[in-house]
């Protein structure tokens, strides 16, 4: 897992005369922005028109793993791409063919280097970038179509004057881009393009929309002009422009398997996907949290071996706990059970109420999100649990996307949230006080003007349609396998990006990489295809994923229903986000104030305390954590406001 940052510009030469010095500083300061995704080493590629830089982080063939990697000039294999046809040339003598600066992991690089070998290709290193640049050697931006891995890159080609960027199915490893006057500048995170002389920090309202949504706004960022590459496509650069094409969706395809087939094939699949990403040449681990899906990760990750899991807790969660409307028990306990059963080596990483709420800590893991922490504690619990895991892994499995992708939400079995025209979460977040986060329909922590002129329930329903016309039509579907692929869509496109997003930003800034089993295309796209009769025929959630699963685990696992992300509910954590609101609103310079509404936000201060409300993204401990956020964001990166 690294770090990518870099730049094209056709409009002048990056090496001539004055401006070498300047493209050096340019490129130094992008590469430096990515430092933490890449402690190991780094590395700038420079040419006439592009720039690609790159930072390490050191996890398959250490030593031969170096970017940018350069494809030098030789003869071609059987079958390589000739870009534009056959005028294509392998450049001055010498000179690269194409440079590549990488990102992710490719867990069939194996195969294909076999394959590629076959062609005629010639392999210096041990390493899946090597094998990813001969790829595109070979196939092209078609190249995108046989990986199969969590990935983010780009290749210039020197032939043509080309770049390529490519990102994985599901939206894996991030990758933004700005267009610049002579081109386009890209990076693993906005960060790196706004280190670009030419790339500037705004918040506009259409930014700002998208930070209050609670979806993911795919293809943009909340920074004006910064867009992001979305999930399964490719972004071509040429001097005549810039074209995208997906390459990648969920199929449309009928499922004939029956269902005893369809659990095995589940579990011959997260057999195989367990076994492949447990390749490293660094300390391993997984994170459990005593649920359905972590578990079953770390019982097959185990069946190879011995293995380190980690799990969050919180100082008192154990005997204070309080059940609410997502959780009804601790994990603690089931973590312990799991890791009797398969034997982990584990450890418990324990936080408490004075840590997540102090506002250096915040201001970190805002730094890293390159965004507000729209999810409080858990963003900051999350970035302390990854912060420890590094001190003795590089690498660790997760259980994320299982309950996008088997139907593990409670919304998704509510008959009036799968049935509202607008995202499920959110009609089911409304009836759970959510609509206080977004200032809807009653006091909430934003000015009223401002949320007049956003109009965000309008956003919402704009951004709802647009959703729901990518989703593809089934041969065979009645009206309730439709309504249900819908949901299982809009989750695959819209929440899971956002979770995916929040995981790499907390692991990739302590310079942890976090590989998710369940993003494997292969499973993502048969159990995508399978009925919602079969993902649910025992009539509890991820009914499949139970099934295919329930051999590893304890029957207390197995059986256990779908708990969240674990939340704080020590109530000095409230009163100490009370405490800080109180002081900002009292602060007239603060950046946040102008989009606030200070009298609300006293009230809501004001008001007595109860630790079971706000835990998930409503109730007023969310507003002040979103107001908290903001304003820290504000601050760090300077962010001019244009509404």
């Amino acid at each position: 897992m690294c770090g990518i940052t870099g730049w094209v510009d056709f409009g002048r030469d990056l090496t001539a005369g004055e401006t070498t010095a300047d493209t050096a500083r340019t490129a130094a300061e992008m590469v430096a922005t990515m430092a933490c995704r890449g402690p190991d080493d780094q590395g700038v590629w420079t040419s006439p028109h592009a720039v690609l830089g790159h930072r390490r982080l050191a996890v398959i063939d250490i030593e031969g793993g170096r970017q940018p990697m350069t494809a030098p000039a030789g003869p071609e294999p059987d079958g390589t791409h000739r870009p534009d046809g056959s005028h294509a040339t392998h450049g001055a003598p010498g000179a690269p063919v194409a440079v590549l600066t990488y990102s992710g992991e490719v867990y069939n690089f194996p195969e294909l280097r076999a394959e590629l070998t076959a062609h005629g290709h010639h392999f210096r290193t041990r390493s899946d970038t090597e094998v990813v640049l001969h790829a595109y050697l070979q196939w092209g931006e078609r190249l995108a179509e046989h990986l199969n891995g969590m990935y983010a890159f780009a290749v210039w080609d020197t032939r043509t004057e080309e770049l390529l960027l490519v990102r994985d199915r599901l939206g894996v490893k991030p990758l933004y881009w700005r267009r610049l006057p002579g081109g386009l500048a890209f990076g693993s995170e906005p960060k790196a393009i706004l280190a670009h002389p030419a790339a500037d920090a705004v918040l506009n309202a259409d930014g700002l929309r998208s930070l209050l949504g609670f979806f993911k706004d795919v293809g943009n960022s909340p920074y004006r002009d910064i867009h992001e590459l979305r999930p399964g496509h490719v972004l071509r650069v040429r001097r005549s422009g810039i074209t995208i094409r997906r390459y990648w969706e969920p199929p449309a395809t009928p499922h004939t398997d029956d269902l005893p087939t369809t659990i095995t094939t589940v579990r011959d699949l997260l057999e195989d996907i367990v076994a492949r990403q447990l390749v490293s040449d660094v300390p391993l681990c997984t994170l459990l949290s005593g649920g359905l899906d972590s578990s079953i990760i770390t019982a097959l990750a185990a069946e190879h071996g011995p293995v380190r899991s980690f799990a969050v807790d919180f100082v008192g969660q154990a005997d204070q706990f309080v059940p609410d409307t997502h959780r009804d028990a601790p994990d603690t306990p089931y973590v312990h059970q799991l890791v009797a059963h398969a034997g982990t080596e584990h450890a418990d990483i324990v936080v408490d109420a004075t840590r997540l709420a102090d506002p250096d800590l915040r201001a970190t893991v805002v730094r890293a999100f390159d965004n507000p922490t729209m999810n409080g504690d858990m963003d900051t619990s999350l970035y302390l649990l990854f912060r420890a895991i590094r001190a003795k892994s590089t690498v660790a499995l997760s259980g994320e996307s299982a309950d996008e992708v088997f139907g593990g939400y409670n919304w998704f079995h509510d008959h009036d949230a799968v049935r509202a025209d607008t995202f499920p979460w959110i009609a089911r977040g409304m009836r759970e006080g959510g609509s206080q986060r977004f200032g809807v329909d009653r006091p909430g922590p934003l000015d009223r003007g401002l949320l007049q002129t956003l109009d965000v329930a309008g956003y919402v329903a704009d951004q709802y349609r647009q959703a729901i016309a990518e989703v593809p039509d089934v041969p065979g579907d009645d009206e309730h396998e439709r309504r249900m692929r819908r949901v299982c869509h809009l989750h695959l496109t819209r929440f899971l990006p956002m979770l995916l997003d929040r995981k790499d930003r907390a692991s990739m800034a302590v310079g942890l990489e976090v590989r998710v089993p369940f993003c494997d295309h292969r499973l993502v796209e048969y159990v995508y295809g399978t009925p919602w009769s079969m993902k649910t025929h025992d009539g509890h959630e991820k009914s499949l994923l139970r099934a295919a699963g329930r051999h590893l685990l304890p029957d207390s696992i197995a059986d256990r229903r779908k708990s969240p992300y674990p939340a704080i509910q020590d109530p000095a954590y409230e009163q100490a986000l009370c405490d800080q609101i109180r002081d900002l609103i009292a602060d007239v310079s603060a950046p946040v104030i102008p989009l606030v509404d200070r009298r609300s936000l006293k009230e809501m201060a004001d008001r007595p305390m109860d630790p079971t409300v706000g835990t998930g993204f409503a109730g007023r401990r969310s507003a002040f954590e979103i107001v908290l956020g903001m304003d820290a964001w504000l601050r760090d990166q300077s962010i001019r406001i244009e509404l």
